[in-house]
Formats: structure tokens, C-alpha cells, sequence
């Protein structure tokens, strides 16, 4: 029975996150960590419309993007392999909700940090800045900056910080607000709404996954800067600070460069402005 029990044990460790690495074994007990490195499975909240971000392909369900692979390295680090993950749709405005209802055990979503949301979930140290900018038809010379938004619809996602930022910096403009931003590139193209405003790679990976990215040119012109964080349970310091010095590691070892390079640097896109400098 006891050579049984050995080979058993042997078994189990050849499974993903089957023997708890000796870093993992000192998380606390009753922490976020612990729970998860228990369960074996990470849960992540995360986009399933954007693009270079967190996009579901159609064809073979596999979620990818700039957000995922930033998600499957925390996976890796917990439990052992980055294929321990569930993936859960989580739109802008439910992405409060789903952290405080422990719906996920951490939102990795275009997520900016703002003073408001942080009175609602705690978030991490920025892991990816953005600058928000705008998406026209190619052949609409009438936009060329916010400046020329009044009195044009620009077309942006309920519970996003691009909508307080147009009314902030523009008066006139008349907002469409949708669930998603893939419901505003038919807009765009039928004529319905003028813009798309939101983060300027998140607008790339929109132009460059549609059939007709020719006919939309991004303009160019941020406005406005976006640090995105990893959204948790609010006051969770403990897992807050594991995964701050994750962030630090990828930034200093290569794999935040090697995530760039395989999802948002596909469209040419640099990372001078977007990666954020090593703490």
C-alpha cells in the first residue's frame, strides 16, 4: 500500500499544478494565492471583443491578446502552468461587480485606474499605458483631432473612462454609448456614428481585425493617457503585492516584451509609451 501511495504521489505531481512549488507553499494561509494555488485553477475576468487585448476567436474559442497572455503568466506563476485558467467575459461596466461578487478572482481588462473605481476594488501598479484616441472612416477629412468632435456622434462603451474624458475635453460632441466596441465599427462604417474613441491600441486592434480596415484610419492624436491595472478585491493587500512584483519581474525579464511583441506589436505598434518603467 505504501509503494502505491509513492507512485500515486509521483502521479500527481507529473499533473499541471499538481505539487506546489516551494514559493507557492509560503502564501499565507487563507490567502487569495493559497486559495487559488488550491483550486489549480486561476479565474480571470477579461474582454472577449477587443482585439490584440481580450479577443475569443470564433473558430477555435481560444482567447488571446496583450490582457490574456498578461493573465496566463500570473496562471503560471500559481499553479504552475498557464493552461490552469478560466477565462470569463467581463464587459466594462461589469467589471466592479464581478471582482466584489468574487465572480473572478482578478479583472485583467483594458482596466484604467482611476480614483473613482479605487474606491470600489484595489488595484495593481500599471502593467500597460494607453493613450485615448479616435477611429474615422478613411475618407472622412472632417476629423482630424478632438477638436473637430463637436457636434459629431462618437460611439464608446458604457463604463469606460473614454466617455468622461469627451465630456471633459469636448462640448457638443453626442455620444453613442454601446455594451462593447465591436458594436461601433458597423456603426461607423454605415455612417450611424462619426468616431470610435477609446484606447489607441485598442482602436488598432479593431481597424486591424475587420474586413474592412482600409476604409477606417486611426488619427493619431491621443489625448489623454490610460494606465491599465489588474482590478481585485478591494483591500486584498496581500495579493495586491504578489502581483505588483510579478508585474516588476516581467518588465525587467523580457516576457511583458515577448507578450507585446506576439499580440499588440503584430500591427507595428511600438511599446516606447506604452510599457511602463521598471519600479
Amino acid at each position: 500500500m505504501s509503494r502505491f501511495r509513492a507512485l500515486l504521489a509521483v502521479l500527481l505531481c507529473l499533473l499541471p499544478a499538481g505539487c506546489a512549488s516551494s514559493e507557492a507553499a509560503a502564501f499565507p494561509e487563507g490567502s487569495t494565492m493559497a486559495r487559488i494555488r488550491d483550486r489549480g485553477v486561476l479565474v480571470v475576468g477579461i474582454k472577449f471583443d477587443q482585439p490584440m487585448f481580450g479577443y475569443k476567436d470564433p473558430a477555435t474559442g481560444r482567447i488571446t491578446g496583450f490582457d490574456a497572455e498578461m493573465a496566463r503568466l500570473v496562471a503560471k506563476d500559481l499553479t504552475g502552468s498557464e493552461r490552469n485558467i478560466r477565462f470569463i467575459e467581463t464587459v466594462s461596466r461589469e467589471r466592479e461587480n464581478f471582482i466584489s461578487q468574487q465572480v473572478v478572482d482578478l479583472v485583467i481588462a483594458t482596466y484604467s485606474i482611476t480614483r473613482a473605481r479605487s474606491q470600489l476594488v484595489s488595484f495593481t501598479d500599471p502593467y500597460y499605458n494607453a493613450g485615448q484616441d479616435l477611429l474615422v472612416r478613411a475618407a472622412d477629412t472632417r476629423i482630424n483631432g478632438v477638436s473637430d468632435l463637436p457636434g459629431k456622434t462618437v460611439c464608446t462603451a458604457k463604463g469606460s473612462t473614454s466617455a468622461d474624458r469627451l465630456h471633459n475635453e469636448v462640448s457638443g460632441e453626442i455620444l453613442a454609448v454601446v455594451d462593447g466596441y465591436s458594436e461601433c465599427v458597423p456603426a461607423l462604417l454605415t455612417g450611424r456614428v462619426d468616431a470610435i474613441s477609446t484606447d489607441d491600441t485598442i482602436l488598432l486592434g479593431l481597424q486591424a481585425q475587420h474586413p474592412s480596415a482600409s476604409a477606417m484610419r486611426l488619427v493619431g492624436k491621443p489625448f489623454g493617457k490610460e494606465p491599465y491595472g489588474m482590478g481585485i478585491r478591494k483591500h486584498d493587500t496581500a495579493f495586491r503585492d504578489y502581483l505588483n512584483g510579478l508585474i516588476a519581474r516581467w518588465l525587467a525579464d523580457g516576457q511583458w516584451d515577448r507578450a507585446y511583441r506576439d499580440t499588440i506589436g503584430v500591427s507595428g505598434a511600438t511599446s516606447d509609451e506604452s510599457k511602463p518603467a521598471h519600479r
